[in-house]
């Protein structure tokens, strides 16, 4: 990865934060993007190379702005060789207490957010004859649980488009990755949306015990580099996907009275 261009949204925190820091190792040159623009200049003067780093803040529910961002990222170094889409905004609330403007904002950001910029940087990547683009999905983008409706469906949603979109750029040396994190130690949940719009701020007992975004950004970048199309990681709540996928109903009975924050 040495010198390859990496562009990563949200990576003023979280996970994308940690793939910053596994890629500035690895000698990348790298985009940060996300709305803070703060958070991201002390993210990459945390880097022990911050020259080859450079801030651009994005909002990703403002779609229509995304296209040239998207060309902006690519004058920047003269094209992208790597999109991360790590960018995005979780939901804790009933599915009948979910107004469809705050269902509206969660898909403008985790899904049509990510359409968009992957789409801007797409035709760039073609013309330099090749490049990677990696969503960041989620386990809940393989099934539901409650309180979080519209961010599985934001999720499911990625898997259709990129899925589809795979096999119609294969041919033009473009790889897609989809990587389905479970529960990792990150503060989604604290910015993650209730019903009505409002900020939840409470942080997930079950992410509280989960893997650290370093470990979890050290398997991304494994399977980024393996040229892998699909990952799970996380504990045993991977079993989950496969339980879905054999035993749908046995799962569903669980889900229902499973303790899920």
């Amino acid at each position: 990865m040495k010198n390859k261009v990496v562009w990563i949204t949200g990576a003023s925190s979280g996970i994308g934060e940690a793939l910053v820091y596994a890629y500035s190792e690895l000698g990348a040159k790298l985009i940060l993007s996300s709305r803070n623009k703060d958070e991201l200049y002390r993210v990459k003067a945390a880097c022990k190379s911050p020259v080859n780093i450079h801030v651009l803040p994005i909002d990703l529910e403002n779609t229509t702005s995304l296209s040239d961002k998207a060309q902006e990222a690519t004058r920047i170094y003269g094209h992208v060789d790597l999109l991360i889409n790590a960018g995005g905004i979780s939901q804790r609330g009933f599915a009948l207490e979910t107004t469809l403007e705050t269902e509206q904002r969660i898909m403008n950001i985790n899904f049509w957010g990510t359409v968009a910029l992957s789409k801007g940087v797409l035709p760039g990547m073609i013309e330099h004859g090749g490049g990677k683009i990696v969503c960041i999905s989620s386990l809940v983008g393989k099934f539901g649980t409650r309180f979080r409706s519209t961010y599985s469906a934001s999720k499911h949603a990625l898997h259709g488009y990129f899925d589809s979109l795979r096999s119609e750029v294969y041919d033009k040396n473009i790889q897609i990755t989809l990587i389905c994190p479970g529960f990792v130690k990150t503060n989604v949940t604290l910015n993650a949306l209730t019903g009505d719009g409002g900020i939840y701020g409470i942080m997930d007992d079950a992410l509280a015990n989960g893997i650290s975004p370093t470990d979890c950004a050290k398997q991304i970048v494994k399977a980024i580099a393996a040229n892998k199309e699909e990952v799970y990681i996380g504990g045993k709540e991977v079993k989950a996907v496969w339980l879905k996928r054999f035993f749908p109903l046995r799962l569903s009975k669980y889900l229902r009275t499973a303790k899920v924050n």
